[in-house]
């Protein structure tokens, strides 16, 4: 090694010693003479002192040339720092390196953005030169911790018994689920590998196999949107235990997730888990993935609502209402902003009734509502003097939507979210079908593979919404984590489940054979759970963005801009894994017969400041535009017969108000009304510079 220790784990017990320090230059402070030269690698900081006058000139002369963050190794004595000179701020405050001889490893030239914490460049660019963001000191700590997590997952489950297992990236692609990602097989012309969504069959098989307790820190891939806590490859920490009940995998969940916590935070959850059903936490609020660090549930009052003389709520399928707690204060404007914000999230409107300090209510409601169902919803919501209450009437569906998004606007205006706090939550009993407006017809809720309550098999072919799922989720504060289910493990159940999809033999034997068949060799009853590492990262560290906690992340559109990836490839990759390329060929030639577009010219004329990869995305998607223009050009539309006017179609005119002329207003007028007017015109201020 080059090195002696890492420049943040030199200790007074180097002192006397000539040691060896190697990392990049964070600082540079030139004395006249006398040159401070901070030297950083991930362990930490260590100063080294250059003297001029106990070193030849031209290692001084190297110190006083070299350049921030380049790389360099010092050689010299530990010495213990002038009193006056601590850095309690750092952890080798007391100690400096009198340096006696420096090499510079690499040099630096300009940096495209700063390293300067205080000091955070556009994430589009730290994502561009992201070897450069790991540098900073939140970043690389991050990872650091993301380390540290590991380990402690990994520890725990070994303690338990877990054997970790790889299972294949390249496997089947299957229904079911989210988009695959396809990687076409070159020995196998037209046929696809997908790479996987999760391990979920593989870990299952294992099962069958009499592993009995399997663990993966496992690379999963989903062709989703992106979103702030999503990316297109993540890790997940995947598990499957045979011999178990659902109440077995839920203590040893809140067991590991208490003990992570611990260890890696230093935070102590001495009290259970909060459980709920799904269909409670829907109802109270609006949301299977609740945010329990604040109350604001949801009340139903849908029987009193039928009740009383407010037509809209007497027609509509369900009646709610969130107490916001002293939002009479509310000024009209935040009254308005509370009803966009409902509108926003789907809401028709929103009624509401204030009670005032004196106890006095103020709404226009009090004219339907008797005084005595009033009292009752006010009973219900716990609503004091001061208090907002606000309803929403809805389908059931519609309506926990928009409370439950109304819920956590309230909470952030009040500022009644505890950022330090951290609530688990155990959300079961979901729904082991839900419908696809998309595929109109009902698909699994989480999986083909889980396991129905027992008490409902006999809904599943007639009544599919009634029937629950043994399946559960892990929720942290208002965040889903994993979720895992009991499995199915005879071939039964199994094709009953397939039958309820939809599923022909033939699909069911093309995608899951091998899985079908793997039931009729023993199969021990099981059950698992698998729940986002990046994601459990993020919430612990209080990151806004995955990216954050990823070493090398994609960008919202699934993009890498370090990399310039997805890319296009060369045509004979295209060719050898028969893929067709004369498509791609043909789209290529016509684009290149195009002028090139003068992007340059366009963004300064319309004033716009872009970076090198929205100059590229620009240019693309005009590309994109012509060629479309080109394409309805080429098409043949001599076979198409004159489309005559049928008789049952009628003129169209404006059925909501008659168009009329009327006299506008008069030129004395508008220039009255200017604060600006200069020789009979109104003056404005310039906007075009000559000559652009």
């Amino acid at each position: 090694m080059k090195r002696t220790e890492y420049c943040g784990l030199f200790t007074e017990s180097h002192v006397g010693s000539y040691v060896t320090a190697c990392g990049w230059i964070l600082t540079k402070r030139d004395m006249g003479g006398v040159i401070f030269i901070d030297i950083k690698d991930r362990e930490g900081i260590l100063q080294t002192v250059f003297d001029a006058n106990d070193l030849e000139a031209k290692i001084f002369q190297s110190a006083e040339q070299v350049k921030i963050q380049s790389v360099v190794e010092v050689s010299g004595c530990i010495k213990i720092r002038g009193e006056e000179t601590y850095n309690p701020k750092i952890r080798t405050g007391t100690i400096e390196l009198k340096a006696a001889y420096i090499n510079i490893l690499s040099e630096c030239t300009s940096l495209p953005f700063s390293l300067d914490d205080d000091i955070v460049a556009k994430e589009e660019l730290r994502l561009k030169y992201r070897y450069l963001d790991i540098r900073r000191k939140v970043i690389g700590e991050n990872l650091r911790f993301r380390h540290k997590a590991v380990i402690a997952i990994r520890r725990y489950l070994d303690n338990l018994g877990f054997i970790e297992v790889e299972t294949p990236i390249l496997t089947k692609s299957t229904p079911e689920g989210a988009r695959d990602y396809l990687v076409p097989s070159r020995i196998h012309p037209g046929t696809f590998y997908a790479l996987p969504q999760s391990p979920q069959i593989f870990k299952q098989l294992l099962m069958v196999g009499g592993m009995d307790r399997y663990y993966q820190i496992a690379r999963c891939f989903r062709d989703e949107d992106l979103r702030a806590d999503r990316q297109p490859e993540f890790t997940q920490v995947d598990m499957e235990m045979s011999f178990v009940t659902q109440e077995d995998i839920l203590v040893h969940l809140e067991n590991m997730f208490k003990y992570i916590m611990k260890e890696c935070i230093g935070h102590i959850i001495s009290e259970p888990f909060i459980r709920m059903t799904y269909k409670e936490a829907m109802d109270r609020y609006g949301t299977d993935k609740p945010d329990l660090r604040f109350d604001l549930s949801i009340k139903d009052i849908t029987d009193i609502a039928r009740d009383t003389d407010f037509e809209i709520f007497k027609k509509t399928e369900t009646v709610r209402a969130i107490n916001y707690k002293n939002g009479a204060s509310m000024t009209r404007s935040e009254i308005e902003e509370l009803t966009e914000e409902a509108e926003s999230c789907g809401a028709k409107g929103m009624a509401w009734i204030a009670i005032q300090p004196d106890g006095s209510l103020y709404s226009i409601l009090t004219k339907y509502i008797s005084k005595e169902d009033i009292d009752e919803i006010i009973k219900i919501t716990d609503a004091r003097a001061g208090d907002f209450i606000l309803f929403c009437a809805d389908t059931i569906k519609n309506a926990r939507r928009i409370l439950g998004q109304l819920r956590i606007f309230i909470a952030k205006k009040l500022g009644i979210i505890d950022a330090n706090m951290f609530c688990f939550a155990i959300i079961t009993d979901f729904p082991l079908f839900e419908y696809s407006e998309e595929d109109k017809r009902y698909v699994a809720a989480h999986h083909p593979f889980t396991s129905p309550n027992p008490e409902d098999i006999m809904h599943m072919l007639t009544d599919k919404e009634c029937v629950r799922a043994l399946s559960y989720d892990i929720v942290l504060n208002g965040t889903e984590l994993g979720s895992g289910s009991i499995r199915i493990h005879d071939s039964k159940t199994q094709n009953l489940m397939f039958e309820a999809l939809g599923l022909s033999n033939e699909q069911i034997q093309e995608k899951f054979g091998f899985f079908i068949k793997a039931f009729s060799y023993g199969t021990p009853p099981h059950g698992g759970f698998a729940f986002g590492l990046d994601r459990l990262i993020m919430i612990l560290l209080k990151a806004s963005s995955l990216r954050d906690v990823i070493a090398f992340p994609k960008t919202k559109d699934g993009s890498c801009l370090m990399s310039d990836t997805p890319d296009i490839v060369d045509e004979n990759q295209l060719r050898t894994l028969h893929i067709a390329y004369e498509s791609y060929k043909e789209m290529n030639n016509k684009t290149h017969n195009i002028p090139k577009i003068p992007i340059e010219k366009l963004t300064s004329l319309a004033r716009l400041s872009l970076c090198e990869k929205e100059k590229i995305s620009l240019e693309k998607d005009m590309m994109e535009i012509i060629n479309f223009a080109g394409n309805i050009m080429d098409i043949d539309t001599s076979m198409i017969d004159e489309i005559e006017k049928s008789d049952n179609v009628d003129d169209l005119f404006n059925i909501f108000k008659e168009d009329y002329i009327e006299t506008s207003f008069k030129r004395e007028d508008i220039l009255k009304n200017s604060s600006t007017v200069e020789n009979g015109y109104i003056k404005v201020p310039k906007v075009v510079r000559k000559g652009v």
